[in-house]
């Protein structure tokens, strides 16, 4: 059960249930998403399992934020998702720490104290553990803890007979037998208490009745204690009365000459000079504290051992010094540092032998004490650090094998590792002490530049300061160098750096001047990668992409998805790669820092041939183009309304194409900025059909979620590569393309010059189908303008291209049109029939709902005209419930729009005005003037209908203004007109659904 505050959070489902529970059972520790699909399917987990988690977890986090949750408590945190338990109180973690205070209590003898800690524990316990949730991982921790929950009552119950309250147990105890008969423990206390109760008749019967059931059930004989209880029981032995409670023993006092904690005569300080303008990294600070606030009496008898891990750069070795200067008064003993020179290309990794002898050394042993042999040193070493309190940093690890000899075995002692390898057997403890350094945060960033160029001449340039620490990656290696560059040029100004840095074939270059060098940390890493990972890193750099998942390793390659995640993994633990967490797919996405994409891209020009590294472009952008494809098939139910070019494609997986297009808006939705950069990436590069190609397929994307700049940006890339190949349809697409930009924008200047010029470029290329899309859209132009004998010529041209190309979306498209037209010319029955043949058109159509939402708001808009009210809104109501399942802002504008007027028209004012406001919040934004003026028009009528005439004018000035900013005469006329009578005239009107968001078209 889950609270907040006096409220029972909602967990619906088993698979919520068990997955909420996984997390609750590792709190502040990553559960990896394979974990969870196998616990949750039980090891036969079905191919959408990853997304199916990724549901799961949207909508704990929904649930979570719908009682007032602000923070996020479930994180994704590579390889899967983290329940962050800082500011909540877990049952499970009280409960243990109670435990732990009690336990520590026993043993200073403070028995009161320790019977509240376990009494406080076990009350938190309000039935038996993760019940309601099933699995065989779930089950067995229940178990688990069910034991642990006997194990502390039968420690309560020892300390409440130490404090002779046997006859307040006996009730509980006897209970207690009856529920667990063959536990001994609780047995022996039930006779003890009975026997002290004065009740030694009851404690005999007791060993009796446990002497039978042992012996009928397992066949044997109870177990000594019990046996010994029930012979001192017999012979009344006196060590069976309570004893007095003993006094908590006194520390004993220091020997002369010694302190406490501290027996050497030599007291090492080896740290190394604190870094000079260190910024930023408290959360990391504040997690490696853990190390030396996180000492209790619970019994751990290992050290404390902390990790910081990250990329060449990052500032490990720099936070893990600050943190050993601000903790060094807490290790009396001493602070020794070793840097293990794991990643250093001129001298080899330093040897284990080598730092024990030193340490030793530096610990007060004599240089003729300390052994030769590996082992005897590791043995000393240890016996040394036994009883003392030392810190020891260890940097710049690249193994575990280079640091077990270093590992002390004592609680005293405190360990920090740096490292850019995740150390995997490493285990550190606390577990909030495995700190990852990622870059610095913006403000942080520029702090430290200003600290190390001058404030003052930071400050003079914030936004130039800003834009450099981008450059350098907001990585304190790369920032470093730039400051001392500006630091020992003041002739320099921090934009004149800022230039020579924007250029990405000369900025390692300049971060790679003197003695610290960003390429040469890179190297110093790469050096050591597998050949396979390091040939996928070289590749990675070639692609534009700013992040990207497993498929597009694996195409890189040319090998599996597994295979390529396999190296993927390989890079993120090598620092090379980041992870940016799991996208609405399922899938996990990767990403570069940019300043090692660039090194990446250096060195795949410099050591790939310029054929490969094309071929593993191609196969890559292939891959999208196939993906984008099936994706807009499975979005419109089929290949309609589109036109293709020539480029092969690229065969995937069936299984992986399934899991990926589950949902295909989401696919294009978590791949949009990527498919972007392929787009531009392919023109550049020249590969001109399959750049327009893959633009013709994004259009479904671009057009629910009015991507317009996108849907410009990519249309302009590929008409400027088809262009210069001569590639006359894929300049005909794309003006197409441009021209529905420019309609969606309602600039019908512009649409009209760009479809005009598609449709000459259609005729010239022979391309039917294309030619009667742009009729198609020409048609909704002169709609617009009002020509609707021309619009309607058009489409009755372009109708049996589609019938011949058995493209029913595009058939069903000319067919409500055709009906708007009908309703413009007053033939609202003939709009109907139109309209109705449309959807039927549609509903055969297995997927595309984009087309029915078209074809039914048509319909109820025909409905409207005939005063057919009631089906009307049903068929309004069909179309918004299909628009919001996708997300098509502008259809759902149109759709509330449509609404509104039907429940005005059956004298529903009030509701009419909210449903109005509604539409007209939605309208704003979609960048869409044509029907945000419709919704100002419609409110403003309604508002002078009942008496609100400065609203009313307001909204109806709103839309004559808009309506004359787009070019459209017969919507000016209709503003106008209300506007002089500042009051409704004749039926409500009849907006276009512009090719709403739901076509494009």
């Amino acid at each position: 059960m889950a609270t907040v505050g006096e409220r029972t959070l909602p967990v619906g489902g088993a698979r919520q249930r068990t997955i909420l529970a996984l997390l609750l059972l590792s709190p502040g520790r990553i559960v990896p998403v394979d974990t969870l699909v196998d616990v949750v399917w039980n090891g036969r987990p079905p191919a959408t399992a990853r997304t199916q988690v990724a549901i799961v977890i949207a909508a704990l986090r929904k649930a979570l934020k719908a009682e007032g949750v602000a923070e996020e408590i479930i994180v994704t945190s590579h390889p899967g998702y983290l329940l962050r338990t800082d500011g909540h109180e877990l049952d499970a973690v009280t409960f243990t720490d109670l435990v732990a205070a009690a336990e520590a209590a026993v043993r200073a003898r403070q028995p009161t104290e320790a019977a509240r800690h376990y009494a406080a524990a076990l009350a938190l316990w309000r039935g038996p553990a993760l019940a309601g949730v099933s699995g065989q991982f779930v089950e067995d921790e229940a178990a688990r803890w069910e034991e642990i929950r006997i194990n502390t009552y039968e420690a309560l119950t020892d300390v409440q007979l130490d404090l002779g309250e046997h006859q307040l147990l006996l009730p509980e105890l006897a209970a207690t037998v009856r529920e667990h008969p063959l536990r001994e423990r609780v047995r022996r206390h039930l006779m003890l208490a009975q026997y002290r109760s004065g009740r030694r008749a009851e404690a005999m019967e007791t060993f009796r009745e446990a002497r039978r059931q042992f012996i009928d059930e397992l066949g044997m004989e109870p177990g000594p204690e019990l046996q010994e209880l029930h012979d001192a029981i017999l012979r009344d032995d006196p060590s069976l009365t309570p004893a007095p409670a003993a006094a908590a023993p006194q520390p004993a006092a220091d020997a002369p000459g010694e302190t406490s904690g501290s027996r050497a005569a030599i007291v090492p300080s080896e740290l190394p000079p604190d870094v000079p303008g260190f910024a930023g990294r408290d959360g990391e600070l504040a997690a490696l504290d853990s190390l030396v606030t996180g000492r209790q009496a619970d019994g751990h008898a290992a050290p404390t051992i902390g990790l910081i891990t990250g990329v060449a750069g990052v500032g490990k070795t720099g936070l893990a010094v600050r943190w050993a200067h601000r903790v060094a008064e807490q290790f009396p003993d001493g602070r020794l540092f070793a840097d293990l020179r794991g990643y250093d290309e001129h001298q080899a990794p330093t040897a284990a032998g080598d730092i024990l002898g030193r340490f030793l050394r530096s610990l007060g042993v004599e240089s003729d004490d300390v052994p030769n042999r590996l082992e005897d040193l590791t043995a000393l070493y240890r016996s040394v650090l036994a009883d003392r309190r030392v810190l020891l940093v260890l940097d710049n690890v690249r193994t575990f094998a280079q640091i077990r000899p270093l590992l002390p075995g004592s609680s005293g002692c405190t360990v920090l590792v740096t490292s850019r390898e995740q150390l995997e057997q490493l285990v550190t403890w606390p577990q909030a002490a495995r700190v990852h350094l990622g870059l610095l945060p913006e403000d942080r960033a520029v702090e430290l530049l200003g600290r190390i160029v001058g404030e003052t001449r930071v400050a003079a340039a914030p936004q130039e300061a800003r834009r450099l620490v981008e450059l350098c990656d907001r990585l304190p290696l790369a920032l470093r160098i730039a400051a001392a560059r500006l630091a020992s040029k003041p002739h320099w100004s921090v934009r004149h750096l800022v230039t020579r840095l924007s250029d990405e074939r000369r900025r390692l270059d300049e971060l790679s001047q003197g003695e610290s060098q960003v390429r040469a940390s890179f190297a110093l890493s790469y050096r050591y990668l597998h050949k396979d990972a390091a040939l996928l890193y070289r590749y990675l750099g070639l692609l534009g992409v700013p992040d990207f998942t497993a498929w597009v390793g694996a195409a890189l390659m040319d090998v599996d998805v597994l295979d390529a995640e396999r190296l993927i993994e390989h890079l993120v633990d090598a620092q090379f790669l980041e992870v940016v967490g799991v996208d609405a797919t399922g899938q996990l996405r990767y990403r570069f820092q940019n300043l090692m994409r660039l090194y990446a891209d250096e060195l795949a020009r410099a050591e790939e041939p310029e054929e490969d590294r094309i071929a593993a472009c191609d196969r890559v952008f292939r891959t999208c183009l196939t993906i984008a494809e099936h994706a807009y098939r499975r979005e419109n139910g089929g290949d309609y309304g589109i036109v293709h070019g020539g480029v092969p494609r690229r065969e995937i997986d069936p299984v992986l194409l399934e899991e990926l297009l589950s949902a295909p808006l989401e696919w294009f939705e978590a791949e949009r900025l990527s498919l972007v950069a392929v787009v531009e990436q392919s023109a550049r590069m020249g590969m001109h059909d399959l750049a327009w190609d893959l633009v013709m397929s994004m259009e479904v994307l671009f057009e629910s979620r009015n991507y317009l700049e996108d849907w410009r940006t990519c249309s302009d890339y590929a008409l400027e590569a088809a262009r210069t190949a001569g590639n006359l349809r894929g300049q005909a697409a794309m003006h197409q393309q441009l021209g529905v930009v420019e309609l969606r924008l309602r600039r019908l200047t512009e649409s009209t010059a760009q479809q005009q010029t598609a449709l000459r470029l259609y005729t010239e290329a022979g391309d039917a189908l294309g030619r009667a899309l742009v009729l198609s859209n020409l048609a909704f132009i002169d709609r617009i303008r009002g020509d609707y004998e021309q619009g309607t010529a058009r489409l009755e041209e372009a109708l049996p291209v589609f019938r011949e190309h058995q493209d029913r979306a595009a058939e069903a498209y000319a067919l409500h049109n055709m009906a708007q037209f009908a309703l413009d010319q007053g033939r609202p029955e003939n709009a109907v029939e139109l309209s109705r043949e449309a959807v039927r058109l549609c509903e055969r159509i297995d997927g595309d709902e984009r087309s029915l939402a078209l074809a039914t708001y048509r319909l109820a808009v025909s409905y409207l005209a005939l005063g057919q009210l009631e089906p009307a809104e049903e068929a309004f109501t069909r179309v918004i419930r299909i628009v919001k399942a996708k997300s098509d802002l502008l259809g759902l504008a149109y759709a509330l729009l449509g609404l509104a007027e039907t429940r005005l028209s059956a004298g529903a004012g009030e509701s009419a005005e909210r449903t109005y406001l509604e539409a007209l919040d939605v309208a704003r934004r979609t960048q869409s003037p044509m029907v945000e003026g419709q919704i100002c028009l419609g409110l403003g009528q309604v508002y002078c209908d009942g008496g609100r005439q400065e609203e009313g004018r307001a909204h109806l000035s709103a839309a004559l203004a808009m309506f004359r900013e787009i070019g459209s005469p017969p919507w000016e006329e209709k503003a106008a007109r209300a506007l002089e009578r500042t009051a409704p005239s004749g039926p409500p009107g009849d907006p276009p659904f512009a090719g709403g968001g739901v076509t494009g078209q």
